[in-house]
């Protein structure tokens, strides 16, 4: 019998995630000089934080490149982010070549075709709720958030939640 989602999420070790449609809700602003703008949400920023502190790997992968992106995933403390990447199946196994991480390991949020083949490596394949449907369909977990919206905090605080580790820290810190 197949494990479900939860089960899966036990042997998590490993976050990757798209940029465009899952950090942000998929939109951006250009300006007058051409230059992007994207919005991303708080919380999930948080949560990306958490995942870092808690030693789990952190990867972002896109096919979009901005330097602002990079400079708050870089605040978060990820190291890992590959921009601008045309074949995200190679820039994957590279990843987790370089890391030694197993697929089983492997949470992947992605939101639209480009996420689909790698989508399929992982042990936990998922998707914010307004993921395109081709990606819907090959999902283990759909969040109830959208790209941009939680869905990002919605799939790392479910790992932390079931590994006992997302408050375990905070009070800790907060006394």
């Amino acid at each position: 019998m197949a494990k479900s989602y939860k089960e899966i999420m036990n042997d998590i070790t490993t976050f990757i995630f798209d940029v465009d449609g899952v950090l942000t809700d998929g939109s951006v602003f250009v300006n007058n000089d051409g230059e992007m703008s994207r919005t991303m949400n708080i919380r999930d920023g948080y949560a990306l934080k958490a995942a870092v502190e808690n030693g789990y790997n952190v990867c972002v992968i896109s096919g979009g490149s901005n330097e602002g992106v990079r400079v708050r995933l870089r605040n978060l403390g990820i190291t890992n982010i590959h921009l601008g990447t045309p074949d995200k199946v190679e820039t994957f196994d590279e990843y987790i070549d370089i890391h030694q991480i197993k697929q089983e390991q492997i949470l992947y949020m992605g939101d639209d075709i480009p996420d689909y083949h790698v989508m399929k490596l992982v042990a936990l394949p998922t998707c914010p709720q307004d993921a395109c449907p081709e990606i819907k369909s090959i999902s283990k977990y759909i969040s109830h958030k959208k790209g941009g919206k939680g869905a990002v905090r919605d799939v790392i605080e479910q790992v932390m939640k079931v590994q006992g580790k997302w408050m375990k820290n905070f009070d800790a810190k907060y006394d």
